[in-house]
C-alpha cells in the first residue's frame, strides 16, 4: 500500500535534516538524532507538540496558512520548499488530480527542439511527467547509449534506473539516483493520475522493494540541480553537474549535463571527437 501522507512525510524528513545548531539550539551529547525533535519544532513554530505529531502522522492534513508559514520558518525551508509545502497541504486529498484525464505529453515543441539543437554537443534530454525520454542531443547518446538507457523502444529514465540491473553498475551512487527518480514521479497527483498509476503498478512488480520502500520514505521534491557520477564504459568515471529546467506548459523537463571537473570535461571532449551522431527524436 503506497502511503498518501506526503505532507507528514515531508515535514518529518525536513525536521530530521535540520540540525539544532542551524536554529540556534545546543546540540547536546545525548541526542539520538542529528535533527530536530518534534518538541523543538513545536517551540520554534509556536504550536503544540501534539499538533506537530498529528501533522507528521497524517491525522491532520489541513494546517492554516499561518501554521504553514511558522513551520516553514522553523524548518528553514527554501522558497521552493515553502511552495511545495503549501501545495502538499492543498492537495492532501489522495484522490486529488490536477492533471485531469489528460494523457502524458509526447509532443516536442519546435522551439524546444531548436533549444536542444543549440545545446549540442552538451548531453541534454527532454522528458515528460512519466520520465519518458522524448528527445535528446547526440551528446546524450554518447553519454548514456553505452550503459543501455536508450535500448528500449520507448526509453524511460525512471524505469531504467529502478528496474534495469545495468543501472546499479552505471551509477556508483545508485541509491541517491533512485531516490531522485522516485521523488520526481511523486510530484503532482501520483497514483490519482491514471497513467502514473499504471507506471507505479509496473515498477511495484519489476523493481519491488527498491521502489515501494522509496515511495513511502522519499519526499516528492527532487533536487533541481546536483552532481551525479556515471561509470562510462568508454570514458571511465565521469562527474556530471546537472540542471533541470521545468517546462510547465508542456508538463516536461529538460535535463542538461555539464562536466563537474576538468577530467570529465576532457573525457566528454574525447567522446565528442570519437563519435558523431545527429540529434534523434524518440518516436511517440
Amino acid at each position: 500500500m503506497v502511503s498518501d501522507n506526503e505532507l507528514g512525510l515531508f515535514l518529518r524528513v525536513r525536521r530530521e535534516a535540520v540540525t539544532p545548531a542551524e536554529v540556534g539550539l545546543p546540540s547536546g551529547s545525548r541526542r539520538r538524532t542529528t535533527g530536530l525533535r518534534r518538541s523543538e519544532v513545536a517551540a520554534l513554530a509556536d504550536v503544540s507538540v501534539e499538533y506537530v505529531t498529528r501533522l507528521e502522522q497524517g491525522r491532520d492534513r489541513r494546517p492554516s496558512p499561518q501554521v504553514l508559514a511558522a513551520l516553514a520558518t522553523a524548518l528553514r525551508l527554501t522558497r521552493t520548499e515553502r511552495v511545495h509545502l503549501y501545495r502538499l497541504s492543498k492537495g492532501a486529498d489522495p484522490g486529488f488530480n490536477c492533471r485531469g484525464d489528460t494523457t502524458p505529453e509526447r509532443t516536442v515543441r519546435p522551439t524546444v527542439q531548436a533549444l536542444l539543437d543549440r545545446l549540442e554537443p552538451t548531453p541534454a534530454v527532454l522528458l515528460n511527467q512519466l520520465s519518458d525520454i522524448l528527445a535528446h542531443t547526440a551528446g546524450f547518446v554518447r553519454l548514456v547509449g553505452p550503459i543501455g538507457l536508450l535500448d528500449a523502444t520507448q526509453p524511460n529514465l525512471a524505469r531504467f534506473v529502478l528496474s534495469d540491473s545495468r543501472a546499479r553498475g552505471a551509477y556508483p551512487d545508485w541509491d541517491h539516483v533512485a531516490d531522485e527518480q522516485v521523488a520526481t514521479l511523486k510530484q503532482g497527483p501520483f497514483r490519482a493520475y491514471p497513467p502514473m498509476a499504471a507506471l507505479v503498478d509496473e515498477l511495484t512488480v519489476t523493481a519491488g522493494d527498491a521502489f515501494t520502500r522509496r515511495v513511502d520514505t522519499v519526499p516528492s521534491l527532487p533536487k533541481a540541480s546536483g552532481i551525479v557520477r556515471l561509470a562510462h564504459p568508454e570514458a571511465g568515471m565521469l562527474r556530471l553537474a546537472y540542471e533541470i529546467l521545468e517546462l510547465p506548459d508542456d508538463d516536461q523537463r529538460l535535463i542538461v549535463h555539464l562536466p563537474a571537473d576538468a577530467a570529465t570535461s576532457a573525457a566528454l571532449d574525447r567522446l565528442t571527437s570519437q563519435h558523431s551522431q545527429p540529434l534523434r527524436l524518440v518516436a511517440g
